[in-house]
C-alpha cells in the first residue's frame, strides 16, 4: 500500500524526468519540424473539438457543448492561424548592423495547471505553445475534469507519436493530489498556471518561475452614447458564453441614469431577470460558501439551475439573473466574480462616477484583468484607458469574446496575464513568445578605446653594453 500524496509526487517526478529525456531530444528538431507537429496537433484537435467539449461538459456539468466546441477551435485552429510564421526555433534575428544574433533558447519542462471550467480548451492551448516554443508540458489535472483532460492528452500524444516524436512532450498526472501538483511545480522549469487564487498563489510560491493568472471581475460601462441595444445584445452574449466559465465574462453592468431604464428594458427583453426581495435573499443564499468563496454547485450553470437550486420560480427562457446593487464588498455578494448567470446592475450619474465604481469593482477582486465599455465617446474610452487597472479594456465588444481573442485582434489565448498590479509575472495574452528565453550573440563594434600592447621583447634581458665593458677591462688587466 502507497499513500495517494507519495505516489502522485512520485508521479510527478518520473513524468518531469521523462519529459527532459524528451525535450533533450526535442530541442534539436528545426523549425519546420516542429510547425508541423504543431500543425497536425491543432488539425486532430479541430477534428474532436466537439467530441471533447461534449466530454468535459458530461464530466464537469459546467458551460454548453457548442460553447466548448468553440473555445476548443479557437485553441487549435484560431491559435495556429496566429502563430503561422511566428519564430520560436534556432535564429530568430540576425542583425548585421548592430552585429547581434538572437537565438531562441526553450525553458525545458513546463508544468501546466488546468482549471475545471475550461479544461479541453486550456490543454489543447497550452501544449501547442509550449511544444512552438520547443518546450515539453506536464499537466496536472483538476481532480473534476481528470478524464476529460486525460483524453485530451491521450489524443495529442497520438498525434506526436504519429510524428514520430516521443509522446513524453505532453503528458498529464494521473494521481492529483495538491501535494503532487507541488511536487510538479517544484521540479519544471517553469509553471503555467490557469486555476483558482489559491493555486496561482501555490504556483507563485513554489520557486520556480511561473505566469500566473488572477481573477477576472470585470465591469461593463454602458455609457449614455452607447448603442444600448447593441450593446446589451453583446453583453448577453458573452455572459452567457459557455454560462459565463471564461473569467473575462461581464460580472457587473454599470451605466448612465439618462439611460438605466432603456438599458434595464433592453436586458429584459433578452432574457435578464431582476431578482427582488425574498428571491434575491434565496439567490444569495446559494452563491457563496460559508468562507465567502464562490460555490461550486452554481459555477457555469444555466438561470433555471440556479433559480431550481435556489427554490424560485423564474419566467421561461430566462437567461440572466440580475440583481439591483448599491455596494461594492464582502457584504455585496454581487459585486464579486462570478462565473455563471449571476450579474450585478449598477446605476451612476456620470462618466467620472462610473470610473470610479468600475475601479472599486476591479479592487474586488478582479484588478489587473479586463474591463468592458460600451460607448462612442473617445475621450471617454481614452479617459478609462489611461486610468483604469487593467490589462485588457474592450471596447463595443462582447469581453468574453474579446480578451481571448474571439472577436478582437488580441492574441487568441486561454491565460490572461494581469499584471503586476494583480499579482502576475506578465500583462499578456500569453504566447509561445513567452515560454522561451533568447540568447543574445553580442560582436564587438570597435568602438571601445583599449591601452596599446607594450613593444615585444628581443627575447633577453642581458644588458650587452655592460658585458661588453667588463670584458674589455679584464683584457686590459691581463695585458
Amino acid at each position: 500500500m502507497v499513500d495517494k500524496d507519495l505516489l502522485s509526487m512520485q508521479e510527478a517526478r518520473s513524468l518531469v524526468r521523462a519529459a527532459k529525456q524528451a525535450q533533450a531530444d526535442f530541442a534539436r528538431l528545426d523549425q519546420e519540424k516542429v510547425d508541423a507537429i504543431v500543425k497536425a496537433i491543432a488539425e486532430e484537435a479541430y477534428a474532436q473539438a466537439e467530441s471533447l467539449a461534449a466530454l468535459a461538459v458530461q464530466e464537469t456539468g459546467y458551460g454548453k457543448v457548442q460553447d466548448k466546441k468553440t473555445k476548443n477551435m479557437l485553441a487549435s485552429q484560431g491559435l495556429l492561424k496566429a502563430i503561422d510564421g511566428m519564430k520560436t526555433i534556432g535564429v530568430l534575428n540576425d542583425d548585421k548592423a548592430r552585429k547581434v544574433v538572437e537565438v531562441a533558447v526553450p525553458v525545458g519542462v513546463i508544468a501546466g495547471i488546468i482549471p475545471s471550467t475550461n479544461p479541453t480548451s486550456t490543454v489543447i492551448y497550452k501544449s501547442i505553445i509550449s511544444l512552438k516554443a520547443g518546450n515539453a508540458i506536464v499537466f496536472t489535472p483538476h481532480p473534476s475534469a481528470k478524464e476529460c483532460i486525460g483524453k485530451t492528452v491521450e489524443m495529442i500524444r497520438g498525434v506526436l507519436k504519429r510524428c514520430g516524436v516521443c509522446e513524453d512532450m505532453v503528458a498529464a498526472m494521473s494521481v492529483p493530489t495538491i501535494q503532487g501538483s507541488g511536487e510538479l511545480m517544484r521540479q519544471a522549469d517553469l509553471i503555467l498556471a490557469t486555476g483558482g487564487p489559491g493555486m496561482v498563489k501555490a504556483a507563485y510560491s513554489s520557486g520556480t518561475p511561473a505566469l500566473g493568472v488572477g481573477a477576472g471581475n470585470v465591469p461593463a460601462y454602458v455609457e449614455r452614447t452607447a448603442d444600448v441595444e447593441e450593446a446589451v445584445s453583446k453583453i448577453v452574449a458573452s455572459k452567457t458564453f459557455d454560462y459565463g466559465t471564461v473569467c473575462a465574462s461581464e460580472q457587473s453592468i454599470v451605466t448612465d441614469r439618462v439611460i438605466a431604464d432603456k438599458v434595464k428594458a433592453a436586458l429584459i427583453a433578452q432574457g435578464g431577470f431582476f431578482l427582488q426581495g425574498d428571491d434575491l435573499l434565496k439567490v444569495k443564499a446559494v452563491m457563496e460558501r460559508g468562507n465567502g468563496s464562490m460555490n461550486p454547485a452554481i459555477v457555469g450553470r444555466s438561470a433555471a439551475h440556479i433559480a431550481e437550486l435556489a427554490g424560485i420560480s423564474i419566467p421561461a427562457g430566462t437567461k440572466l439573473l440580475v440583481s439591483d446593487e448599491k455596494g461594492v464588498g464582502p457584504k455585496y455578494p454581487f459585486s464579486k466574480e462570478k462565473l455563471t448567470q449571476l450579474l450585478a446592475f449598477y446605476v451612476v450619474e456620470d462618466w467620472q462616477e462610473a470610473c470610479e465604481l468600475c475601479h472599486a469593482l476591479l479592487l474586488n477582486g478582479g484588478v489587473g484583468h479586463s474591463l468592458a465599455i460600451h460607448s462612442k465617446d473617445e475621450a471617454i474610452i481614452r479617459e478609462f484607458g489611461m486610468r483604469k487597472p487593467v490589462s485588457r479594456m474592450l471596447v463595443n465588444t462582447p469581453s468574453t469574446h474579446g480578451a481571448v481573442g474571439l472577436s478582437t485582434s488580441l492574441f487568441p489565448s486561454f491565460t490572461l496575464g494581469c499584471g503586476t498590479v494583480g499579482g502576475s509575472a506578465t500583462s499578456d495574452n500569453v504566447t509561445p513568445l513567452n515560454l522561451m528565453n533568447v540568447r543574445r550573440i553580442a560582436y564587438d563594434l570597435g568602438n571601445t578605446p583599449c591601452p596599446k600592447a607594450a613593444a615585444p621583447s628581443t627575447g633577453t634581458n642581458v644588458d650587452i653594453q655592460a658585458i661588453t665593458a667588463m670584458i674589455v677591462e679584464q683584457l686590459k688587466q691581463m695585458a
